[in-house]
């Protein structure tokens, strides 16, 4: 028999991308999500307030899953309100689903945020050593990651399921109205860059321009988490989720300039993030997505500036290792750079950008 998937924050990058995998392989698939965007083709949808455990517990009052997979997440003002807010949308799935969860396996994805620390505290902890290694432990700030993984722990204890816990670095796919797409935003970015004739500068820090990155292709991710759901060696662990190659962003700008045919300016002499230099680019997008004929005209569903500025400003290296997943037997991989290329291949398509 087909085995049944939850999918929780099902329209999401990563959650668009697992959707697709497991339907391709044979799943029963359940989406739940606020109901607010499309969900992958072969999906059933669920719509529940995540926030409200009364709308949670009726969403999935008939719903068995044998595994439960978890990308989800709603930005707030604070860290204590992403606390609060992130961490109870998971305990509430769990509650609802309750003995149902017994047996079965429950997956988490959070992020390289579990070594750095928040947005709000990035480099005011003690960051870790690079590359990245599970066994390097929490930061010492609130993060609503550990709350999430917490949430999740308690639920294994009460409910006597497995698990497993995730973590990416910055998600190539895609997925319209998310609010972390780098590549999007790089898409949209070089877009407008070659048909207003702006620079194509690199918004990030000089650390980040020069250190050794990764980067985790949302079919990569997906991959490790239907392993992950099924054997055995995944069982109540967590695990790094990343291409397996690296790279600088030195030698990967000009490469992204490349695939849109315009030249990459030279670093600058100072941080220039996008959300500063991006005021015009709203009323330009929609220009040219008129003159274009593009299916989406607003350019906040396309790309996201803070996010993109907080990654690429990060004033330290950041990489990971990927050995406890290898040695546990998942062997995916990707080369980003041509994840880069699929995805923009993937917006001409989609008639996002132009062809």
């Amino acid at each position: 028999m087909a085995k049944t998937a939850l999918i929780v924050g099902v329209s999401g990058v990563i959650g668009s991308a697992l959707a697709q995998k497991l339907v391709q392989d044979g799943w029963q698939v359940y989406g739940l999500s606020r109901g607010r965007s499309t969900i992958p083709a072969g999906c059933t949808s669920l719509t529940a307030d995540l926030t409200n455990a009364s709308s949670v517990k009726e969403a999935l009052a008939e719903t068995i899953p044998d595994a439960v997979f978890f990308s989800v997440w709603a930005r707030q003002a604070t860290e204590k309100e992403n606390i609060r807010v992130n961490g109870a949308m998971v305990s509430n799935v769990i509650s609802a689903l309750g003995e149902r969860l017994r047996g079965k396996h429950v997956a988490l994805v959070t992020g390289l945020k579990h070594y750095l620390g928040p947005f709000e505290a990035y480099g005011k902890g003690e960051v870790p050593v690079t590359p990245f290694r599970e066994e390097q432990g929490r930061q010492p700030v609130e993060n609503f990651y550990y709350a999430q993984e917490d949430a999740v722990f308690d639920g294994a204890k009460t409910f006597g399921y497995r698990w497993s816990v995730h973590r990416p670095h910055t998600i190539i796919g895609f997925a319209l109205g998310n609010a972390m797409n780098m590549g999007q935003t790089l898409a949209v970015y070089a877009t407008l860059c070659k048909e207003k004739g702006w620079p194509f500068i690199f918004p990030g820090s000089k650390a980040q321009w020069n250190g050794i990155s990764d980067m985790t292709d949302a079919s990569l991710l997906a991959e490790q988490l239907e392993w992950a759901a099924q054997s055995p060696a995944a069982a109540n662990e967590d695990f790094n989720a990343v291409n397996g190659d690296v790279f600088r962003w030195s030698w990967m700008w000009p490469r992204i300039a490349s695939y849109f045919d315009i030249e990459a300016a030279p670093y600058p002499a100072q941080m220039m993030p996008l959300e500063g230099r991006m005021q015009e680019a709203a009323a330009a997008w929609q220009e040219l997505a008129q003159r274009h004929h593009l299916a989406e005209h607003d350019i906040s569903r396309l790309a996201s500036w803070w996010h993109t500025d907080a990654d690429l400003g990060r004033p330290m290296e950041v990489f990971t290792d990927m050995s406890k997943s290898r040695k546990a037997g998942f062997t995916g991989y990707r080369c980003t750079l041509d994840s880069f290329v699929q995805l923009f291949d993937t917006l001409k398509q989609h008639n996002i950008i132009p062809r």
